[in-house]
């Protein structure tokens, strides 16, 4: 597919395709993702989780994620890359917010900037895209504030907390957001937010009547060596087959010449990828399992 744009988005959504969204963190895997049908990749702050092993997202620097946003961009050029604003990037002034993105795009290539929190960030999102550079809220569960909800928790239980999410949605709307994720809520409430916006919507965890699917990449693989996520799903055990018919057809050539490989890690990357999307083309993903109960 020919590397998407906002527009394209935008006009995918009001067309009822379900779009797709993974996080990635590092070339080779970024390689990988790039011979896919693949909308969107986010280099998220999970990253410190997931490559650095921090026990949460909080410790992850504007250095790291320059590195680390770099190294993806090289592998995947041609989609839409999202950098993600650590914690105490953007949250001190609207000018650090502003300079903190602006070396997002500069030194990173990345085509929009995603940072958290609602209404009382839309301030901050006004002044970034006032500078020209797309933004992505990110409602709901917001791992970088976890503490201040209370943990990792499904947000939108009570009517309370579902009013303040439409709002807070709409308050991002309103700064110019071009895009909303939403974490973790059952899939009323994502579709409840996602019918007040005129802006395509994401969700992770956030059940199936949303715009697009995001899903960290490590999860889409089975690397969860702690806990498996409710809304995680490993894709391997589904191309399995598919991948062994691939070796069997490269049988008779020598693997090191397959460039790319597809005797390896790369192509089981690839191949769940792909199918990950198809998946969510298709509303086979997510499913049922992989809802938060209302």
């Amino acid at each position: 597919m020919p590397k998407t744009s906002l527009r394209r988005i935008a006009s995918a959504a009001a067309e009822g395709r379900a779009l797709t969204w993974l996080t990635c963190y590092d070339f080779s895997m970024a390689s990988a993702l790039n011979e896919t049908d693949l909308d969107m990749i986010l280099v998220g702050d999970s990253g410190g989780m997931v490559v650095l092993g921090f026990e949460d997202t909080v410790p992850v620097t504007m250095e790291q994620m320059l590195t680390l946003t770099a190294a993806v961009r090289r592998g995947a050029p041609d989609k839409f890359l999202v950098g993600d604003m650590p914690k105490g990037s953007y949250e001190i002034s609207h000018g650090d917010a502003v300079q903190n993105a602006m070396r997002f795009v500069k030194e990173t290539g990345c085509d929009a900037v995603k940072l958290e929190g609602g209404a009382l960030m839309s301030e901050t999102v006004a002044a970034i895209v006032s500078a020209g550079i797309p933004v992505i809220g990110h409602v709901g569960l917001t791992p970088q504030s976890s503490g201040a909800l209370g943990g990792y928790r499904v947000i939108g239980r009570d009517e309370e907390e579902v009013g303040g999410l439409v709002d807070d949605a709409l308050a991002l709307e309103r700064a110019g957001a071009s895009l909303v994720l939403i974490e973790a809520v059952p899939p009323s409430v994502g579709a409840k937010v996602t019918e007040a916006l005129s802006v395509p919507t994401f969700g992770i965890g956030a059940g199936p009547h949303v715009n697009g699917q995001l899903m960290i990449l490590h999860d889409l693989l089975g690397l969860y060596p702690m806990f498996r996520p409710k809304f995680a799903k490993c894709f391997i055990p589904d191309v399995i087959e598919g991948f062994k018919a691939t070796l069997a057809s490269e049988s008779n050539k020598d693997a090191r010449e397959l460039v790319p490989p597809r005797d390896g890690f790369f192509e089981l990357t690839r191949l769940a990828t792909q199918r990950f999307v198809e998946d969510v083309w298709t509303g086979n993903f997510p499913g049922v399992e992989q809802w938060y109960r209302e």
